[in-house]
């Protein structure tokens, strides 16, 4: 039995095909999860131009992901909406039933320093990386509360293990997750509802030219750049059953990198 099997699971951001949203939600797929995935690729196109997916990603993604003998079932939303959350698990409840598994992949970011830091900046990292993530958590706990428990994951990007000038509103709202992953943790303990979040440090998920390659890989003591299915392998673990007994924990999956 694959070790997913029977459980619903929620990635938000999987909206590239080189992302590492896509790349988890292949992992849990091949455990046997049924899957809701969320998608917005205009921003992937338009703000962090990336580009690799088109207009109809959704459903070639949707059936590549079904041929795991798995139900699947997408929705274009944008987590900076208020009433995202809602919206969401709505669909998902109506569509596949109770979600077990949230994986809180979806982020904004934009490379931005003190020089050039605004109110507009900071507030679009927040609309997505802050307010949407918590009031997903929240909402979905809420859903599962009474029920037989289920599994928080959170996407971080190492923001307690040293500085990342020229960063500094994704710094900020990425910073606030890890701290909310540790206090959500222990409210969620008694509920059988594990949060954790994973670093997975900088990772060739398409946004790499080759003269960032050449600067990070030096850094890699192991010799090679991160890629997408190594976090998706970690977040696969945290999601099964194995992993009931770890929660609250903030874990660095990057090759030993550093900065």
């Amino acid at each position: 039995m694959n070790r997913l099997e029977g459980k619903i699971a929620i990635v938000t951001g999987a909206s590239r095909r080189k992302g590492i949203g896509t790349a988890i939600c292949r992992a849990l797929a091949r455990e046997g999860a049924d899957l809701f995935f969320t998608h917005l690729s205009r921003y992937d196109s338009d703000v962090v131009q990336h580009g690799d997916a088109g207009a109809d990603w959704a459903d070639q993604f949707s059936e590549e992901l079904r041929g795991y003998n798995i139900r699947v079932q997408s929705m274009e939303l944008d987590l900076s909406e208020p009433d995202s959350h809602d919206r969401l698990l709505r669909e998902v409840e109506a569509r596949l039933g109770t979600p077990a598994i949230l994986v809180n992949n979806a982020t904004h970011s934009v490379d931005v320093d003190f020089r050039n830091l605004t109110n507009a900046i900071l507030d679009a990292h927040y609309g997505v990386n802050v307010r949407g993530t918590c009031m997903l958590s929240a909402a979905f706990a809420r859903h599962l509360e009474g029920k037989q428990g289920g599994r928080i994951i959170n996407l971080v990007s190492g923001q307690d293990k040293g500085p990342m000038p020229g960063n500094l509103a994704y710094v900020a709202t990425k910073g606030a997750i890890s701290a909310f992953t540790v206090s959500l943790a222990a409210e969620l303990a008694p509920l059988q509802i594990t949060v954790n979040a994973v670093d997975p440090g900088p990772t060739d998920s398409g946004w790499m030219n080759d003269e960032i390659k050449q600067h990070l890989l030096p850094k890699f003591p192991m010799g090679r750049l991160g890629q997408p299915e190594d976090a998706a392998r970690l977040i696969t673990f945290l999601a099964s059953d194995e992993a009931a007994w770890v929660t609250g924990q903030i874990i660095h999956s990057d090759g030993g990198f550093w900065g």
